[in-house]
C-alpha cells in the first residue's frame, strides 16, 4: 500500500495485470542472511503503515502515538476521501534511504513488522462482494533484484499467510480499507473535523482513551461494563472497536457499534 488512495488503486491494478496464484498453487521462496540480495528490499520505501501496524511497532518500541508519528512517520491524506494515513519515514541522512528498522543482521522489529513486509513476495488484492465480505486475490511480484526465489522452499499462499503470522494484521487491515471503500462509494469526502476524529480513533489509541472518558462516549453505547473495560484496557479491542465506532460516527451505519436504546 502507498501514500495515497489513488496510489494504491494504482498498485492494485499492477497488481491484477500479474498472472494470479490460484489456490492451492505454489511458489518458492525464502528471505535470511544467506539469500545474496539479504536486505536489499529494505530501502527507499514508500511504505504505508495501517492502524495495525502502528499499534504494533509503537507497543514494541514503547513509544506514545505522538513519539512514534514523530519520529517515524509522515502523516498522507488520501486526495479523494481526506482519509488519514501513516507512511513509514526512511532514513533520510543515510544514502540509499534505509528503513529505520533494517540492520546488517535484518530486520530489529521482525516480530511486529509491518503487513506490508510480511506479506511479501506476495501480492494480496482485496475488494468487497455484494454482502461487504473482503474478496482476496494474490499475485507473486517477482522484482529483477530478487534471489529469494532461487531458494528451495515451496510455499502456497495460505502456508505463507499462515508462516508469516497474517491473519490478525489481515483482519485488522481490511476493516479499515473498509471505511475507505465506503467512503469512496458515497461519494464522501472527510471534512477537517472528520479527518481528526478517523486519525485519533485509528492512529492515536492513547490519546483516543482519554477522549473515550473524557467525553463519556461509551456510556452513550450498547456496551456492557465488560466490553467498556476491555475497550479501554486493552489496545487491540480499543482499535476494533474504533472501526466500528467510526463506522457509525462517519456513516451512521450500526453494523458492530450500536447507540444505546
Amino acid at each position: 500500500m502507498t501514500s495515497e488512495t489513488s496510489d494504491h488503486d494504482a498498485t492494485e491494478e499492477f497488481l491484477r495485470g500479474l498472472p494470479e496464484l490460484a489456490q492451492g498453487e505454489s511458489f518458492q521462496f525464502a528471505c535470511h542472511p544467506g539469500v545474496p540480495c539479504f536486505n536489499a528490499c529494505c530501502s527507499d520505501l514508500s511504505l504505508m503503515l495501517t492502524p495495525y501496524d502502528v499499534l504494533r511497532l509503537r507497543k514494541a518500541l514503547g513509544l506514545t502515538s505522538r513519539e512514534f508519528t514523530a519520529r517515524l512517520a509522515q502523516v498522507a491524506q488520501a486526495p479523494d476521501t481526506g482519509f488519514p494515513m501513516l507512511k513509514l519515514r526512511m532514513r533520510e541522512e543515510i544514502p540509499g534511504l534505509p528503513c529505520p528498522f533494517v540492520t546488517v543482521q535484518g530486520c530489529s522489529v521482525y516480530g511486529n513488522r509491518p503487513g506490508a513486509c510480511r506479506t511479501y513476495p506476495l501480492g494480496r488484492a482485496t475488494k468487497t462482494n455484494q454482502t461487504s465480505e473482503v474478496v482476496e486475490q494474490f499475485f507473486v511480484v517477482r522484482e529483477p533484484h530478487c534471489r529469494g526465489f532461487e531458494q528451495d522452499s515451496a510455499w502456497t499462499s495460505g502456508d505463507w499467510l499462515k508462516d508469516q503470522d497474517l491473519t490478525t494484521y489481515n483482519s485488522f487491515n481490511d476493516q479499515y480499507m473498509l471505511l475507505l471503500a465506503e467512503a469512496k462509494a458515497r461519494g464522501m469526502r472527510l471534512t477537517p473535523k472528520q479527518t481528526n476524529l478517523v486519525f485519533l480513533a485509528a492512529y492515536n489509541l492513547d490519546a483516543f482513551k482519554d477522549f473515550l472518558v473524557q467525553m463519556g462516549a461509551l456510556t452513550r453505547l450498547d456496551l456492557t461494563p465488560e466490553q467498556e473495560q476491555e475497550i479501554l484496557h486493552d489496545e487491540e479491542a480499543r482499535l476494533a472497536f474504533a472501526t466500528g465506532w467510526l463506522e457509525l460516527m462517519l456513516f451512521g451505519v450500526e453494523r458492530t457499534v450500536k447507540k444505546k436504546t
